[in-house]
């Protein structure tokens, strides 16, 4: 089976995201944050030098949160028609996650107990991404 790994596009603010999501989930970014000024000139626009090329956060189990900048209409938060799941390993695990990027956020489910037997809530965090936390209550 394949691992799948969500690939965020930001407006300019990737670090900023990337740093935040760092605080939520913990962890050291795989390799460092890659500028576009690592790259040659010719590969890249005026301005954008000090933009973030890849980044990538490892949240276990072997997937990876990464991200770029990626300016004009295909960046973040300019549609909401994917979300984020994520499948914590505890009750207060899922608590922190949800909460933690919530922070700036808005809550679209809060995070409750489900009728599938889950903890699960959903919400917009403050970068314009859907993320939805559900831990398996089965799983205690």
């Amino acid at each position: 089976m394949a691992l799948v790994n969500p690939y965020l596009a930001f407006d300019g603010n990737c670090e900023e995201a990337f740093n935040f999501y760092k605080s939520v989930f913990g962890g050291e970014f795989l390799g460092g944050i890659s500028r576009f000024s690592d790259m040659p000139a010719e590969h890249y626009s005026p301005g954008q030098e000090n933009q973030v090329m890849h980044v990538m956060l490892p949240l276990g189990n072997g997937t990876s949160l990464m991200g770029s900048d990626t300016p004009g209409p295909e960046a973040a938060g300019k549609d909401h028609n994917v979300s984020i799941a994520v499948s914590p390993d505890s009750e207060e695990n899922a608590r922190h996650i949800f909460n933690g990027l919530l922070a700036g956020g808005t809550v679209i489910i809060p995070m409750d107990f489900a009728p599938w037997g889950a903890l699960f809530g959903m919400l917009i965090d403050k970068y314009g991404f859907k993320w939805m936390v559900n831990y398996d209550t089965s799983k205690k």
